[in-house]
């Protein structure tokens, strides 16, 4: 089977990675990182891992027990030529069966095969789920 080419948007990258996470798929979800050995990945409460050999091996544990079905939404983007920073709240479910939330952010770089995420940085986020808290500006 061909992969499928992704030289779309950042947001576009973005979406791909969750639906790769939520479907517990491995090889779509490393296809979607730079070939740059210097990206990076940070799990909750975890180390930073250094690598596509590292980073790969993280997500084969995480996902050996199935999807996440993580939930992003409350994007804020940042964006230039060659770089893309997205904060964004990851709603999910915690062991207790309780809803929760995730804070992440991830960064893309133009490569010569299309937007590629080059880093994964997620922190568990204290509190209720956040209100989106950008000053409503009307034109």
């Amino acid at each position: 089977m061909k992969k499928k080419q992704l030289n779309g948007t950042p947001t576009e990258v973005e979406a791909a990675f969750y639906d790769a996470l939520n479907r517990a798929d491995i090889d779509a979800l490393m296809a979607l990182w730079a070939d740059d050995e210097e990206i990076v990945c940070i799990h909750p409460n975890g180390t930073r891992l250094i690598g596509h050999g590292a980073i790969r091996e993280s997500w084969n544990m995480i996902l050996e027990q199935g999807s996440l079905h993580i939930l992003p939404s409350q994007l804020h983007e940042m964006h230039n030529l060659m770089s893309a920073v997205h904060t964004v709240i990851e709603g999910t479910t915690a062991s207790s069966g309780e809803p929760a939330h995730l804070v992440a952010t991830n960064v893309y770089l133009k490569t010569p095969k299309g937007w590629r995420m080059v880093s994964h940085h997620v922190s568990v986020a204290p509190g209720p789920v956040p209100t989106d808290s950008r000053p409503q500006v009307l034109h």
